[in-house]
């Protein structure tokens, strides 16, 4: 990590508790730098871990991780020129065609990633996207169902780490496809808001090529003295914006050659 902690221990874990109130709550709270306005992003990545030991100890099971803002879209659309990383646990998975409730949630949305599951242990720091492939089972298309807990989804790079990345829920779906029998950086995506094209994008919009989206995640996790674990659920990132949902709406998600994810969203 470039920035070191401000943050004292006391501080993180009442930015924890106030972070994890938010997301169990689901109300919106003002971002953290508001009253934090040192804060980096080496302080935000120590919220973030607070948080998912707090969740492990309550019985989650961290089933892998997602690389966040990884789209020049993304990142003009929030305003920040670095992307991020969060956990995600069996906690956050719903299922393929599920009702999806928004009651529990501040301001969802969705966006299309290319999900990696990992045969191998990845670990950092110099992993690169040709590492990243050779240690992929296989990928299948997914539907990231983000929420950021700040008042008027207005945040900057630190607390929305602490705020793990904005991660909600998640769904995997369509088929699954070995890497070598696709041309990772050309899949074609179109998003559907009930019946409706909301989003286009091409899987290039994520830094390039997705595989470098999960290096990039294995380097940040080496800073925090993590590695990637053998059979982890990896989210590349955005590839479209992230449109809105609220109550009543189903989604679609349309991949070349990984078929499609749907969901839909209740109170």
């Amino acid at each position: 990590m470039s920035q070191n902690l401000t943050l004292s221990r006391e501080d993180i874990v009442r930015l924890c508790e106030r972070v994890e109130g938010a997301q169990t709550r689901a109300c919106a709270i003002p971002k953290l730098t508001d009253e934090y306005p040192a804060m980096t992003i080496a302080d935000g990545y120590a919220v973030q871990s607070e948080l998912r030991r707090r969740y492990l100890a309550q019985g989650h099971r961290l089933v892998g991780w997602k690389a966040g803002l990884t789209s020049k879209a993304k990142m003009k659309q929030m305003g920040v020129d670095v992307p991020s990383i969060g956990f995600l646990t069996d906690r956050m998975a719903r299922p393929e065609n599920a009702a999806i409730s928004t009651a529990d949630l501040v301001h969802p949305r969705v966006e299309c990633e290319v999900a990696f599951v990992m045969k191998r242990e990845l670990s950092g720091p110099g992993c690169t996207a040709a590492d990243v492939l050779a240690a992929t089972d296989y990928v299948l298309p997914a539907v990231e169902i983000i929420d950021s807990r700040f008042a008027g989804f207005k945040f900057d790079l630190p607390s929305v780490i602490a705020d793990n990345g904005s991660s909600a829920r998640f769904v995997g779906g369509g088929r699954a496809r070995y890497v070598e029998e696709l041309d990772l950086r050309t899949l074609g995506v179109v998003l559907e808001k009930n019946g409706e094209i909301v989003a286009m994008g091409a899987s290039a919009a994520v830094l390039g090529h997705p595989a470098e989206a999960i290096a990039m995640l294995v380097n940040i996790l080496a800073g925090l003295g993590e590695t990637l674990p053998a059979g982890s659920f990896v989210m590349s990132g955005g590839i479209t914006e992230a449109i809105a949902v609220q109550p009543g709406d189903s989604v679609v998600a349309r991949f070349q050659e990984l078929g499609s994810v749907s969901m839909r969203f209740v109170a």
